[in-house]
């Protein structure tokens, strides 16, 4: 699969033709497969798209933001492959000018196989497959940690969440084993880089999906939290664990802290790592779903001010209800 896959053309009058507030009755037709907190990710149903994953971030006022976030996002891809050894898809960016509002870079991806996505397979597989695929999430985890304690210049960070991962196959198994759970990193639309502790990510970026009113009440308060937990070994397992109260699978969450608390990858050389409890995880789970359930809340108020009282264009993509 190449670049020439990619219709560039396509992709413009896809965008000119998208209706974010009913994705599927766009001109050209998309199908929504995932939903992140910021962004969507979708196929477009043209068979000359096929096999691709698109992300939309409609975020970016000047050419110089775009020509940072691509540099940057390059860059990750480029260690995580590379550098540190953790398989990631084909991927390219395409930038869109629309007539109004903001420019559009689109993240393209080979899209997995369907079905593959983890947290997927948490509803598919038995038990013990499902702690080998926690056990290969963790064995990626530690790559990265590992990685981290040996530079003085650069550290990298993975949101690392089940649905971020996809199992490499060609047909989903029905067990799993140590031997075949290779695994496949898929957000690295959101390049996680700190040089000399800076934070290379324009996170303001991101927040243009927020309304205007808010901004720096996320960004005061929930912001930098939201984005140090990622560098901090042991918080990013509390943060994959707790996800298993959003996936529906409550009964996995003391399977997984009593394998985490077992695996030493968390503990940085001659130190003990404090275990993790269920009660820490379910106090996380409890703040950080308040969070997001409060930022899709504005966000939809903020929707709402724009279209129906406004009468202006929502350029975003937001989920339905996210059940929690």
């Amino acid at each position: 699969m190449s670049r020439d896959r990619i219709d560039a053309g396509l992709l413009s009058r896809f965008e000119e033709g998208l209706n974010p507030l009913k994705p599927h009755e766009s001109s050209i037709p998309a199908r929504i497969i995932g939903y992140g907190e910021i962004s969507t990710i979708f196929e477009i149903l043209e068979p000359s798209q096929q096999g691709l994953a698109f992300k939309r971030l409609p975020i970016f006022e000047t050419e110089d933001e775009m020509d940072s976030y691509e540099s940057l996002f390059d860059r990750y891809n480029r260690i995580l492959k590379e550098d540190i050894g953790i398989p990631v898809p084909r991927h390219w960016t395409l930038r869109v000018t629309p007539a109004q509002g903001n420019r559009v870079v689109y993240c393209i991806q080979e899209k997995m196989a369907d079905g593959s996505v983890c947290n997927g397979l948490l509803h598919r597989l038995d038990h013990e497959s499902i702690l080998v695929l926690f056990r290969s999430v963790l064995h990626e985890m530690k790559k990265v940690w590992e990685y981290n304690r040996s530079q003085t210049l650069i550290e990298v960070a993975l949101d690392s969440q089940l649905s971020n991962w996809a199992l490499y196959c060609e047909s989903l198994p029905g067990h799993l084993s140590s031997e075949d759970s290779r695994l496949v990193y898929l957000d690295t639309c959101t390049p996680l880089i700190r040089i000399n502790g800076l934070e290379q990510l324009n996170t303001d970026l991101f927040l243009r999906s927020a309304p205007s009113f808010l901004v720096w009440f996320i960004k005061r308060f929930f912001l930098k939290d939201v984005v140090s937990r990622y560098y901090d070994p042991r918080m990013s397992v509390v943060d994959l664990i707790a996800n298993l109260f959003k996936e529906q699978r409550p009964d996995l969450v003391q399977p997984f802290i009593a394998e985490a608390n077992r695996f030493p990858g968390m503990r940085p050389a001659g130190r003990e790592a404090e275990p993790i409890t269920l009660r820490e995880v379910r106090a996380y789970y409890r703040r950080d779903a308040f969070i997001w359930r409060l930022f899709l809340a504005l966000r939809k108020l903020d929707r709402f001010l724009r279209v129906r009282v406004l009468n202006t264009p929502y350029p975003y993509i937001l989920p339905g209800k996210i059940r929690r």
